[in-house]
């Protein structure tokens, strides 16, 4: 063995980097997928709104009068019991559910907002007084700091019935909006919004303070901690300002005063640096168990009091799960395909070895050599080589992947190291377990498939069959199983082997008419392609199946590009769309229009006239109505699927006349049958209508049902929204030159956010990299495919040169020898991936994977599966040129040689 690894050092270290790669590629796969899983469930949870994934325990206090008895006097609010219910709430989770005690929280507040009596605090309506709600809230000091005033103090309690004095702190923001100043005293009245104890409270404003960390959960829960909100009552006269007072955590037994109940609120924000994807389930069993099982009654037993506990976490874990699944088919489908061809290739790799060297065996086994003596020695040969090659692509992929379970990604490696040693030994065994004097012509054009292979070959189409079979069936909604996931690469299987049967009825039908034609090369190049060993079909193979996985897979890629770009689209419009917001502002009048016009970068500008509440007869929901320049809008429209429509549509009205409009499909159906309408809108004025057609969408309106009109149809329309294109375009740029308050919506960041999730992002780094290792070993497969039988052609065109073949006719000889199997194997892999992609798109949903994300997932987007040209024509084209390519450089490198070697007489080339 030591001997044989001496004098063949090229093909050791071909097998090793083989291997190394191989395993680095197999052990790399597991650990990527529970990397990205991992990581999308911790931002799952860390991106959702605070009041989603905070876990808060609840719990009334009711006042109770001084003749009960102690146990049921007063509950304890002070500090100090408030610090000792969280403590007991922080050891409350059972893991994996964990808590940041460092985040933790309490607090007292009242339950009912109590309206503020000061006339001089800003009202929204002349009746509807400010309201305020007082808590009292741990660790202020450490969140905030205060740019005017002081922290607030307790003073004290008052006797019942009197009023009662308090200290408070505001943010800047209710500050500035309320008019509230250090030294402001504000008057609250406990009856006016259901509170009935009859008391009221003066509370002095000590500080103002700004927040730390805006966007921690102390201030994230309660948005009112730091802006004042709008109470809606439902009647416009009845909207208030509302905020929250924050006093000193020492005057929480106070607030008794204020209302004869309080709520005691303790937060745990919870922790997600240890989470995995493989314990959802028993994250969502901890959660469970704290709200409603043995967990809460726990909780109950110790705190002596009943305590509610609640939290979002498990919604947002039973999303997750859902985009899991979702993406999960796909992602096997790129695990299978990459799977199977680096398979192929490694036995590709051994059969071609044992072909290589089939004489050396037969040469062993005449000299007494056992079969299994000779599989073991070969057995030991590849595995000094291929084994270490494997340790070190396993610990490549762990040093790139530290944080994941090391199982599958070792079992991998294993495979890898396993069947790059056992091929060869197998091959050989079987080729040498009946010696045989004279083998007889072993070429395609001879060969016959043996039994073994016809069965298996049946086994596999029925397994494939079943695998369509079960894909159409089910879908891919619940996830799939391996059948499943595994049905493109079965399809590239079964048309492979078909294509191998049918591979010699070309070459004969070619080589018949080279025959009749003046010159050798035609017929040289036929007859030597048909004489190809049986072995060469493995390149075949191997080719087909990784031309068919990348033509998938790049379809699959360009699928969600595709699918991103038409959702960005129909969520801005253009590349740049400016919505006029704010409590006065009518539009964008033509001078602002004419100053975004000139803003860098702005291409075109349509101004869109809306009126959000145009009302149809039959009475129900209102539509939106769009006014528009007809021509300026249909081109901004582009395609169907952004709303596309001929301007020619919209024309052929006249002012006082009827105007053809055109209505989404939903209007439509109200619309049927009713004729001309005379239609009233509150921004533009009286019009009449008549349906010209329908559109899906329209760019201007991401959602609901519109109607499009000309703005002929009125005497002025005031643009609401501009509809911008234009390259290298900024919100402050085009905010700055409209002079218009409003949003600004650019394409460019509608377009990122389908990629700011892990999950997703994950998942397209391991698809494209599993395509690109997909063509890399079809490469491979190729060059050894060539690299095989470079002696044999080298010597053959030394021989036809002593015989007056020219320099250019042996390059042209080797080229047109090379290329049948190429052509083959590009034409066959691009028509396989069509018809796999044709066959299976139905039932394969890449909208998890395109669109899923921060929920912004339209029900009017979707992404499916469609063949795209570039991924199926490139990588055959490129088989072709390398086949090609390589043969001619051969042909080069052999005729500038010497032919004194390749004509030694015995030579078995």
């Amino acid at each position: 063995m030591r001997t044989r690894l001496r004098t063949a050092p090229g093909a050791a270290v071909a097998l090793g980097v083989l291997v190394l790669l191989t395993a680095f590629l197999a052990a790399a796969f597991p650990r990527a997928v529970t990397t990205y899983e991992d990581e999308g469930l911790r931002h799952a949870i860390d991106s959702a709104p605070a009041g989603q994934r905070v876990i808060q325990a609840t719990s009334n206090a009711s006042f109770r009068s001084l003749g009960d008895a102690p146990e049921e006097s007063e509950p304890a609010l002070t500090p100090e019991d408030m610090r000792q219910g969280l403590a007991e709430v922080l050891k409350a989770p059972a893991k994996p559910l964990q808590v940041l005690p460092g985040q933790a929280v309490h607090a007292v507040l009242t339950p009912t907002e109590l309206a503020a009596t000061d006339t001089w605090l800003p009202k929204l309506a002349p009746a509807a007084m400010p309201s305020f709600a007082v808590t009292a809230r741990s660790g202020l000091a450490g969140q905030a700091r205060f740019v005017a005033g002081r922290a607030p103090v307790h003073q004290g309690d008052k006797p019942a019935g009197a009023v009662l004095g308090l200290e408070a702190a505001v943010s800047e923001a209710t500050a500035r909006t309320l008019g509230l100043t250090v030294g402001s005293v504000v008057h609250l009245d406990a009856e006016s919004r259901g509170a009935t104890s009859g008391n009221s409270a003066r509370v002095k404003i000590s500080g103002i303070f700004a927040p730390r960390a805006p966007q921690s959960l102390y201030w994230a829960v309660d948005p009112n901690l730091l802006k004042p909100g709008i109470k809606e009552e439902g009647n416009p006269d009845l909207e208030h300002w509302w905020s929250t007072l924050l006093v000193a955590p020492e005057a929480a037994p106070s607030l008794f005063h204020l209302a004869p109940e309080l709520e005691r609120v303790w937060e745990v924000a919870p922790r997600t640096d240890h989470l995995t994807a493989a314990e959802t389930s028993a994250l969502v069993q901890s959660i469970a168990s704290l709200e409603n099982g043995p967990g809460a009654s726990a909780l109950r037993a110790r705190m002596k009091q009943p305590v509610t506990v609640g939290t979002g976490i498990e919604g947002i874990v039973a999303s997750y799960e859902s985009n899991r699944t979702a993406v999960a088919p796909v992602i096997s489908v790129a695990g299978y395909g990459v799977g199977t061809v680096a398979a192929v290739v490694l036995l590709m790799a051994g059969a071609l070895a044992g072909a290589r060297r089939y004489a050396e065996l037969s040469l062993l086994r005449a000299r007494g050599g056992s079969v299994r003596g000779i599989a073991g020695r070969l057995g030991a040969e590849l595995g000094v080589v291929a084994v270490p090659a494997a340790v070190l692509g396993w610990a490549a992929a762990y040093a790139l992947l530290p944080h994941a379970p090391l199982a599958p990604s070792l079992l991998a490696a294993a495979a890898v190291a396993l069947l790059a040693s056992a091929a060869l030994p197998v091959r050989a065994a079987v080729s040498h377990l009946r010696p045989r004097v004279h083998g007889g012509r072993g070429d395609i054009a001879h060969a016959k498939p043996s039994r073994r292979r016809t069965v298996v070959e049946l086994t596999l189409a029925v397994l494939t069959v079943g695998a369509v079979a079960a894909l159409r069936r089910r879908g891919t909604d619940d996830g799939a199983d391996a059948l499943i996931s595994a049905a493109p690469v079965l399809i590239g299987i079964v048309a492979a082997l078909v294509l191998v049967r049918l591979y010699p009825l070309p070459l004969r039908w070619a080589a018949r008419p080279m025959a009749l034609r003046r010159g050798a090369i035609g017929f040289l190049s036929a007859a030597r392609a048909g004489r190809a060993p049986v072995t060469a079909m493995l390149p075949l193979l191997a080719l087909l199946i990784a031309l068919t996985t990348a033509a998938f897979g790049g379809s699959v890629l360009a699928g969600v590009n595709e699918s991103r770009d038409r959702a960005a689209t129909v969520r801005v419009g253009a590349d740049a769309r400016l919505d006029a917001r704010g409590k006065d502002v009518r539009g964008y009048d033509e001078r602002a229009v004419a100053a975004v016009r000139k803003a860098p970068g702005v291409r075109e500008v349509v101004a869109v006239g809306l009126d959000f509440f145009l009302s149809l007869p039959d009475k129900k929901s209102e539509i939106t109505l769009v006014a528009v320049d007809p021509v300026a809008y249909a081109q901004l429209s582009g395609g169907p699927d952004a709303g596309g429509f001929a301007p020619a549509a919209l024309k052929g009205g006249k002012r006082g006349g009827t105007f053809p409009v055109l209505v989404s499909p939903d209007a439509a159906k109200r619309l049927r049958g009713t004729g001309d309408l005379a239609l009233r809108s509150a921004s533009h004025g009286d019009f009449t209508a008549r349906v010209a057609g329908t559109v899906p969408r329209t760019p201007v309106l991401p959602e609901g049902d519109f109607m499009i009109v000309s703005k002929d149809a009125f005497a002025s329309v005031t643009a609401r929204s501009l509809l911008v294109s234009g390259d290298g375009l900024t919100s402050d740029g085009l905010t700055r030159a409209a002079g218009v308050p409003g949003l600004v919506h650019l394409w460019s960041e509608e377009r990122a956010r389908f990629v700011d999730q892990p999950l997703q992002a994950g998942a397209m780094r391991i698809y494209t990299v599993s395509v690109a290792a997909g063509a890399g070993f079809a490469v491979l497969a190729v060059l050894l495919s060539l690299l095989q039988s470079a002696p044999e052609r080298g010597a053959l065109l030394a021989r036809l040169r002593t015989m007056g073949l020219s320099r250019g006719q042996g390059r042209k000889l080797l080229v047109l020898e090379a290329l049948p199997q190429a052509l083959l194997a590009a034409f066959g892999g691009a028509l396989v991936g069509w018809a796999a992609i044709r066959l299976l798109a139905p039932d394969i949903d890449l909208t998890a994977l395109a669109l899923a994300t921060s929920g912004r997932t339209s029900p009017t987007l979707s992404a499916a599966l469609g063949a795209d040209t570039v991924s199926l024509l490139v990588p055959a084209v490129a088989v072709v040129c390398l086949a090609a390519g390589v043969a001619a450089v051969q042909a080069w490198w052999t005729t500038r040689r010497t032919t004194t070697t390749e004509l030694r007489a015995g030579d078995a080339r």
